[in-house]
């Protein structure tokens, strides 16, 4: 049998490449392995031949796990020689969050040499054909390689957009050096590097890997930043010029691209070099009037989309911002210099006031509030805290900005105040500079947003294919008559090649657009900002909208409801009776522990800015309720100095108060714990300024009841105090408990203890509870999601029983509907040693009929209940628990659980993922404040925030409510349908056209300048710029749009309407041949007017009028289209003039159109009779048999059926949903399924 390191070597090559399916598992690989390691003879072959199948499922279940993790990468490389690494031509490259597959190439005088000859001999259509598509230019010419030795990089994102990037070497200069993973560094001796969305990535020559050294440094063990807590010298001087090379400047830079290449971009598209094409071909065939008209068009078009193009450019170069003087530490002096300078390691001596902060930054010393709207959308001024204060500080920690999130200061947020006890200046250590910052990513996601639904755009593609086989239909009879009539070659060529423009409009990207462009003006008028424009029709396919709770559904301010103190009952705490206000008095005599108030006083991160108190609102609601004052010391000769007060916040309560309970008149806060989510609380140390000794110092905490109870000394909490917790909660009250304890220990030790070492025995003292009441139109907001069939979920921080209270309340929970309690008890395992789930009702305070003593009871399981009679709710770390040992269970808690309490960010974001995965299109509306993962996560993220625009979503809503979920999710659907109508007016109007010209080519003539110039440009192309301009519908539908372009619907409706037409067209020519004045069009290339030509004219010219109301039908999504005043305008003056054109035969009209003279009035009405007639029927066969037969019988006929049998093709939540309502014990059923197959993994 092979040894134990061969048998590694080749276990960690499987997972490497058969897994990330880059290199194939067969012979020749394991082969490979034995040769390197001298270990190859057929029966060492044999015996791993023998191993192979049972090694890969073995690996099979800790694979994934293993490619998720970071460091797979680097172990697999490392654990193989290191020319196999460097010749792998595919890696991954994470950008932000996103995943890219990088390939490698180099290039080579053969290649080149082909690569020109090839676009020579090809007139350039190759090289056209290579700047859409990378891979054609890649694969000729250049070579795959590793990426060791590659000159040129082909990126690959998660959409599939190509970008190809030249690799640049450059010497490194003295002292250049790279961060480790290990928190060390390297000093190569050159630089290999390629920069990709502003970003720069360094090639990595021992981990063989591309990264960008910003996201290594500022994820270093957390030890090498607390280092440079007492750093006093700075950086040398010496390394500037080194890490300048690494990092490059601190700048936003967003240079205006010169209007040259702008338009030289925007012109090299294939619809611009589509219509160049097409206007050459009309100008070799005389059509000039038509081919000038689309010249002017086409370059208004492109004129208009540079300027676009410069405006958002300048746009996103104004909020950048200019560079600004800061003062830096460097060489154990302070320097002013500007902002741009600055490179990570530098030490930025933070003024007192009114900052911009130049880079991401950590906190070394001080105290610093910020505000950071810009960037989360969250108001409330924050509060961050020193490196020193940190939780964490062992070895094995690494930094992370988001868990670390209180001691970081973000690029872009305005530093409010600043505050430091010692006299030191206040100092923050850069970390990121440039795109590397948080602002970096605000603005590389404007400069490079997420392209359109790529679904969409595939059926687009599709349906431009179904068009081009008609078109090539009429190619082929097109050459075939002019063939067999003896035409010259040109003139077959031409003509033929005309089939093909009239069939695909070039004018069909740019009709599309209108729906969003007109949605994104109607959504700013509402305050509703979008830095995404193409995400807009995404949210017409929205079927899940999540909510956070506080901020979102409710008020953002808390309202003070009661305070229970706890006081002494023979030996044992109890609750005190309801407090209304906060009366030392009346507490004093009930017995309660005065040291309740001194914690409402002092446990809370206020600051006074402009005389006026700023912070959380639920700290300054009970430092109000408390009657004390806050007292920040500042010399105001030095208040516009460098650095602010070197004294502590003095808190005061007021003179009545003292007599009862307080031995010193004055507390002092000399060390703060800010909140934080994760943790679910905050802390202060206070000690009286008198005396400083140890046993005069206090920690006061506040936070969740859970995380409080965990804390306290059980000997000091009520016997009932999670009944009381569940009542309030059951009520829809937020609870906060408070704790205290006595600190035994010196200043110094205190001001440098672990938190989590203060944190513990605490006293309980009491309860203080808040009302978070609805905001006014959350009820209405979610009943009509409801009616409309869109799902709402909560996620929310807040206590579970809460949550549901506010569930139920705002609607989320239906009144007619049970709900559910998914649960676990960590004390009990299955015989797999997994920790048990049960599944609990929960019953609310406002169901009479149930015993409401008991806050849930134990889920009858053989009651059966299918997923639209009940709710379920599931908290926090059970959340984390099922993904952690029931990972199967994901994907069908995803589909009907409605309520998430408790609920850390990053679960947030995994949910959202989680209801993606299982096919929901996803919309997360929050505040910003602990919400942003899960904005950027979701398909539509709706931030409630006064800036305009904001990182954690593409939509910003300056009114602070969720009525605007309800007007982006309509403008989504009016969009999503209009862009759907306008491609099917514009294939309607193009078969038409192509349709007349096929009769006419049977006569061997054709549509005239003049006709051809009215239908494309005043018919359509004006008629097409106002057809998005119609509103979306006042209520949501029931039914949701149709989220794909190519169904039944759309299909039928293009195919029928090119039947009507038909048959109309056939109609009126067989007609006119057929009257007595009628003669035979005799060939003439300089006379194109014929009889069937104006037949036909007069006609379709109504039909396409037609077509704009067949296709502008308002309910249910858009309002009807009599709404619409400017098409409708423009429709009836179009309307008149060409009724105008038909039915006055004066010879200059005739002239100018290219008719022949009718010469009977009432044969030009019959005309128009059966144009209208036509335009009749087109309507109704829209309204009653493609709306009515196939969308509302056919298609849900399909659909059901595709539902019993599991079809995959539909959404994997549906499938979920069919499965559970056929199962309706599917919860005990997934528990035992998921048992088996855990033991017969553990078995394996």
């Amino acid at each position: 049998m092979p040894s134990a390191s061969l048998f590694n070597s080749y276990s960690r090559f499987l997972i490497a490449n058969y897994w990330e399916e880059d290199i194939p598992v067969n012979a020749n690989n394991v082969d490979w392995i034995l040769r390197f390691t001298g270990k190859f003879d057929a029966d060492n072959w044999l015996n791993i031949q023998t191993d192979l199948n049972l090694t890969i499922n073995k690996m099979e279940h800790e694979t994934q796990r293993l490619l998720d993790a970071d460091h797979l990468n680097t172990d697999y490389q490392t654990a193989l020689p290191r020319s196999m690494g460097a010749t792998k031509n595919i890696l991954k490259l994470l950008v932000g969050e996103e995943e890219c597959k990088i390939y490698a190439f180099r290039e080579t005088k053969a290649r080149l040499i082909i690569f020109y000859l090839l676009s020579i001999f090809t007139l350039g259509i190759y090289r056209l054909l290579a700047h859409w598509n990378k891979k054609l230019l890649v694969y000729v010419r250049y070579v795959s390689c590793g990426h060791k030795e590659a000159t040129v990089i082909l990126i690959i994102d998660n959409h599939k957009t190509e970008t190809l990037k030249n690799v640049k070497n450059e010497f490194c200069i003295d002292g250049a050096s790279i961060p480790n993973n290990n928190g060390t560094v390297s000093k190569p001796q050159f630089l290999r590097s390629f920069t990709y969305r502003k970003i720069k990535y360094i090639w990595y020559e021992g981990e063989e890997l591309w990264r960008n050294p910003a996201d290594i440094d500022s994820n270093a063990p957390f030890k090498n930043f607390l280092s440079r807590v007492d750093d006093e010298y700075g950086l040398d001087g010496g390394e500037i010029p080194a890490k300048r090379v690494v990092y490059g400047y601190n700048t936003l830079a967003v240079k205006l691209t010169p209007l040259l290449k702008v338009l030289l971009v925007e012109v090299l598209s294939p619809f611009y070099i589509f219509q160049v094409l097409s206007v050459t071909l009309w100008y070799s065939d005389n059509y000039e009037y038509y081919a000038s008209v689309i010249v002017v068009i086409t370059t208004f078009s492109a004129a208009i989309a540079v300027y676009q193009t410069r405006v958002q450019e300048k746009k996103v170069h104004e909020m950048v911002g200019k560079p600004q003087k800061v003062s830096i530490l460097r060489e154990g002096q302070f320097l002013i210099v500007q902002s741009d300078e600055i490179v990570p390691g530098d030490l930025i001596s933070l003024p007192a006031h009114s900052f911009i902060l130049p880079c991401d930054a950590l906190l070394m010393n001080g105290s610093v509030i910020v505000n950071e709207a810009m960037l989360t959308g969250e108001s409330v001024p924050v509060t961050k805290v020193p490196l020193s204060g940190a939780d964490d500080v062992g070895d094995d920690v690494r930094f992370s900005s988001e868990k670390h999130n209180r001691h970081t200061l973000f690029c872009g947020t305005t530093l409010l105040q600043t505050r430091y006890y010692g006299g030191k200046p206040v100092l923050a250590l850069a970390i990121r500079t440039g795109f590397s910052t948080l602002k970096g990513q605000l603005v590389r996601s404007i400069m490079y947003p997420k392209p359109m639904d790529s679904q969409y755009m595939k059926d687009l593609f599709k349906f431009i294919l179904l068009l081009t086989a008609i078109a090539s239909l009429g190619f082929i009879y097109t050459i075939t008559i002019m063939i067999i009539r003896g035409e010259p070659f040109k003139h077959i060529l031409v003509r033929s090649l005309d089939i093909i423009t009239i069939v695909v409009p070039p004018a069909l990207p740019a009709a599309m657009s209108v729906g969003i462009i007109n949605a994104n003006i109607r959504l700013r008028k509402k305050d509703i900002y979008c830095i995404s424009p193409s995400t807009i029709n995404t949210c017409g396919q929205v079927n899940v909208v999540c909510f956070d709770k506080t901020g979102t559904l409710t008020e953002d301010g808390l309202n003070f409801h009661t305070l229970r103190g706890v006081k002494n009952v023979e030996g044992h705490p109890e609750f005190s009776k309801e407090f209304n206000e906060i009366e030392p008095k009346e507490m004093f005599e009930e017995g309660v522990d005065m040291n309740i108030i001194n914690a409402a006083a002092t446990c809370q991160s206020l600051t006074r800015i402009d005389g006026t108190l700023h912070g959380d609102p639920l700290d300054l609601i009970l430092f109000l309720k408390s009657g004390w004052s806050m007292d920040e010391p500042v010399d105001k000769k030095n208040e516009t100095e460098l650095f602010d007060s070197v004294q502590p916040t003095v808190l005061k309560p007021p003179s009545t108060q003292s007599q009862y309970h307080f031995p010193n008149a004055e507390y002092s806060t000399i060390r703060q714990f800010t909140f934080s989510s994760a943790l679910q609380r905050m802390s202060v140390i206070v000690s009286t300024p008198a005396d400083g000794t140890a046993h005069k110092m206090h920690i006061y905490t506040k936070g969740s009841p859970e995380k409080i109870l965990e804390l306290c000394d059980p000997e000091t909490v009520p016997k009932n105090y999670m009944e009381t917790i569940d009542d309030y909660a059951q009520r829809g009250f937020r609870l906060i408990s408070v704790a205290s304890k006595n600190i035994e220990m010196n200043f110094a030790k205190a001001m440098k203890a672990p938190r989590d070492k203060i944190e513990c025995d605490l006293q309980f003292l009491g309860l203080v509870v808040m009302e978070n009441r609805l905001k006014t139109v959350t009820l209405s907001v979610i009943n009509e999601l409801f009616t409309s069939n869109i799902r709402s979920v909560m996620v929310t921080g807040d206590n579970l029983l809460t949550a549901m209270s506010v569930a139920r309340e705002s609607g989320i929970i239906r009144p007619t509907k049970k709900a559910f309690l998914i649960t676990h008890d960590s004390n009990q395992k299955d015989y797999c040693g997994r920790t048990k789930l049960f599944m609990n009702e929960s019953v609310s305070s406002s169901e009479s009929d149930i015993d409401t003593d008991s806050v849930v009871r134990e889920f009858d399981k053989k009651l059966h209940l299918q997923p639209s009679k009940y709710h379920l709710a599931i908290a926090g770390p059970t959340y984390s628990i099922i993904s952690r040992e029931y990972p199967e269970l994901l994907d069908q808690l995803a589909a009907v659980c409605d309520v998430y309490a408790r609920m850390a960010p990053d679960q947030k974001s995994g949910l959202i993922v989680s209801l993606q995965q299982i096919g929901y299109k996803v919309t997360m509306c929050g505040d910003g404040a602990n919400d942003c993962a899960a904005l950027k996560a979701a398909d539509a993220g709706i931030s409630l925030s006064d800036a305009e625009a904001s990182i954690a979503a593409p939509f910003t809503s300056k009114t602070p409510d969720i009525r605007c979920v309800l007007e982006v999710i309509k403008e989504g659907r009016c969009a999503l349908v209009t862009s759907f109508a306008v491609f099917k007016y514009m294939a309607a109007y193009s078969l038409n056209e192509f349709l007349t010209v096929m009769l006419l080519y049977w006569i061997s003539t054709n549509i005239t300048d003049g006709q051809f110039l009215y239908i494309d440009f005043i018919l359509i192309t004006v008629v097409a710029m106002f057809l998005g301009n119609t509103g979306p519908a006042n209520k949501l539908s029931l039914i949701p749009p149709p989220s794909r372009l190519a169904t039944l619907c759309s299909v039928c409706s293009v195919i029928g309407q090119l039947l009507i037409n038909f048959g109309a067209q056939l109609i009126a020519v067989f007609i006119t041949i057929s009257q007595p004045w009628y003669t035979k069009y005799i060939e003439d290339e300089d006379h194109l007017n014929s009889y069937e030509g104006t037949a036909l004219f007069a006609v379709s010219s109504f039909m396409y009028l037609a077509f704009a109301f067949v296709y502008s039908k308002g309910a249910p999504y858009r309002r009807p289209v009599f709404t619409n005043y400017a098409l409708c305008g423009v429709t009836l003056i179009i309307g008149a003039v060409t009724l105008a054109l038909v039915l006055w035969n004066e010879t200059f009209i005739n002239d100018l159109m290219g008719f022949q003279s009718i010469p009977s009035f009432g044969f030009r009405l019959l005309l128009i009779f059966i144009s209208f007639a036509a335009s009749g029927v087109s309507v109704l066969f829209e309204y009653f048999f493609v709306q009515g037969v196939v969308a509302t019988y056919l298609e849900r006929k399909l659909r059901t059926r595709k539902l019993r049998k599991q079809d995959p093709s539909l959404p994997l939540f549906e499938r979920i949903l069919s499965e559970i309502g056929e199962k309706p014990d599917w919860f005990e059923l997934s528990l035992r399924q998921a048992t088996v197959s855990k033991s017969n993994e553990t078995n394996l």
